[in-house]
C-alpha cells in the first residue's frame, strides 16, 4: 500500500510513525511533511491546504489510501474532491467537517440531535454581544465562529475581560473571517476530556480517553495554545461514564451525521466537560487531535493503516481495533513566545538522548537547515512516554523533555496532574 499523509505537524509525525509500523505500507509520502517525518517518508513540497496540488500528487504517485492530518483541507472540501476522482481518503467531506469548521453550526447541530452542551448565543455584530455581557454574569466563554487554529477560545473571567475577546474579535478582526461571528456560551464546571471515536458511516470504534492541556503555562495559566500536553487514559473515566458518554453523546452524533448526509469515513474529537449534571459537549473536531494523538496512538495495538484503509470502504467492523492498557504522556516543548509571537530557527540537542531514556519524540515545528535541526514553529516538539503507571510515564517523558534544548525552549510541568 502507498499512502500519502496530509500536513506537517505533531500529529501528523504520530500518524505516519504508527503506519509505517503496518506490514501492508510499502511506501509513505507527507504533503508538506517536516524534518522528524522526513526519517519515514518521503516529505513532497506540496502544502496541505492545495487540493489540487494534493490531487495531482495522488494521481502521480497511484496513492492507494490518503490520510488528512489538520482541519483546515477538510473543512475546504479535500474529501469531497478526492472522492470525485475515485480516490480513497481518510476523512469526513466537507459537510461533516462543519461540525469544526463552524462553531455555530456545530451548537446548533448539538440542539437539532438532543445532544447535551452548553446554553449559548450567537452575535455577529459588537454592540449586541456587549449588550448580552453587561446582563449577563460571568465568566464568559467567547469562540470565534470559524477556524482558528485552536487559538479560537477565549474564557473571559470578567465582563471587561469580555468585551476585550469580543473587541479583539469582532471588531478588529484578530482571526480573520473565523471571527465574523462570535458563539457566547456558558462556563461549565467539571473535569474537561478527550474521547477520538472513528466512524466508518455505519459502525464506530473508540480510542482510548484522554485528557489534554490547553493552556500556554502551569495551573492552567496563560492564553489558550493549539494543546502543551497530554495523557492517556484519563483514570475517573471509568465504565460507567463510558457508557454514558457512548448513549448520549457519540450515537447520536454519528446518528445525526448520518441523517444530515455526511459522507465519507474519518476520526470525530468530541471535546467534553464531566458536570456534575453529567457529560457535556464543548466542541467537535473532525480529524485527530494534537497531541492527543500522540498519546492514543502510541496506545492503539491494532494496525492503523488496515483500519483506515477498511474504514473508508464501510468495512470498520470487520477489522481488529484493540488499545493497550498502559499509560502515555506527552509534553509538548513550545518556542519562547508561543502563542504570540516568536522566532525561529533555533538550533535543537538531546533528541538522541531523550529516546535513549525511552521516550518517543514527535516532531511538530521542526526543520533542516544546512544539515541542522532546528525551529520553525511555534509547538516545536511532543516529548511521549510509556509506561504500566501515569506517574511512570510522565517520569519518562519529563526525564526527555530535561535532556532537549534550544534557545528560549519551555513546556509545562504539571501535565498529568489532575490525573495523579
Amino acid at each position: 500500500m502507498r499512502v500519502l499523509v496530509v500536513g506537517g505537524g505533531g500529529r501528523e509525525h504520530a500518524l505516519v510513525w504508527k503506519i509505517a509500523q503496518s506490514p501492508l505500507v510499502d511506501k509513505i509520502y507527507a504533503a508538506p511533511g517536516n524534518a522528524g517525518i522526513a526519517a519515514q517518508a518521503e516529505c513532497l513540497g506540496v502544502g496541505a491546504e492545495d487540493i489540487e496540488g494534493l490531487l495531482g500528487l495522488a494521481l502521480e504517485k497511484k496513492i492507494d489510501l490518503t490520510v488528512v492530518g489538520p482541519e483546515a483541507p477538510l473543512t475546504a472540501g479535500i474529501v469531497d474532491r478526492f472522492g470525485d476522482k475515485g480516490l480513497r481518503i481518510f476523512g469526513f467531506d466537507a459537510c461533516g467537517a462543519r461540525l469544526e469548521g463552524s462553531k455555530v453550526w456545530a451548537k446548533e447541530f448539538m440542539t437539532r440531535h438532543g445532544i447535551p452542551t452548553g446554553e449559548f448565543r450567537v452575535f455577529g455584530n459588537v454592540t449586541a454581544a456587549i449588550k448580552a455581557v453587561d446582563t449577563g454574569t460571568p465568566p464568559f466563554v467567547i469562540k470565534a465562529d470559524g477556524l482558528a487554529a485552536g487559538k479560537g477560545v477565549i474564557i473571559a473571567k470578567t465582563a471587561r475581560d469580555a468585551r476585550e475577546a469580543i473587541g479583539r474579535i469582532l471588531k478588529r478582526h484578530e482571526f480573520g473571517a473565523a471571527g465574523d461571528r462570535i458563539v457566547m456560551e456558558e462556563y461549565l464546571i467539571g473535569d474537561e476530556i478527550s474521547i477520538l471515536a472513528l466512524f466508518d458511516g455505519e459502525s464506530y470504534r473508540v480510542f482510548v480517553s484522554c485528557q489534554d492541556h490547553k493552556r500556554a503555562l502551569d495551573n492552567d495559566a496563560g492564553p489558550n495554545t493549539g494543546g502543551m500536553g497530554a495523557y492517556a487514559p484519563v483514570p475517573f473515566y471509568d465504565a460507567e461514564l463510558d457508557a454514558r458518554v457512548r448513549s448520549e453523546i457519540i450515537e447520536p452524533t454519528f446518528e445525526g451525521m448520518k441523517s444530515e448526509g455526511v459522507k465519507g469515513a474519518g476520526v470525530i474529537y468530541f471535546g467534553l466537560m464531566v458536570t456534575e449534571r453529567g457529560p457535556k459537549v464543548l466542541e467537535y473536531n473532525c480529524r485527530f487531535g494534537d497531541p492527543e494523538t500522540q498519546v492514543i496512538l502510541p496506545l492503539f495495538k491494532s494496525d492503523l493503516a488496515s483500519v483506515m484503509y477498511e474504514a473508508v470502504g464501510g468495512n470498520l467492523a470487520s477489522v481488529p481495533f484493540e488499545n493497550s492498557s498502559e499509560t502515555a504522556a506527552c509534553v509538548v516543548i513550545a518556542s519562547g513566545g508561543y502563542p504570540g509571537s516568536y522566532n525561529k530557527g533555533y538550533a535543537i540537542e538531546g533528541l538522541e538522548e531523550a529516546r535513549e531514556r525511552g521516550c518517543v519524540v514527535f516532531h511538530a515545528g521542526t526543520a533542516l537547515k544546512d544539515g541542522a535541526l532546528v525551529t520553525n514553529g511555534g509547538r516545536v516538539l511532543g516529548v511521549t512516554g510509556m509506561a504500566p503507571t501515569l506517574r511512570g510515564a510522565l517520569d519518562k517523558a519529563y526525564g526527555g523533555v530535561d535532556v532537549i534544548r534550544f534557545t528560549g525552549c519551555f513546556s509545562r510541568r504539571d501535565i498529568g496532574k489532575k490525573g495523579l
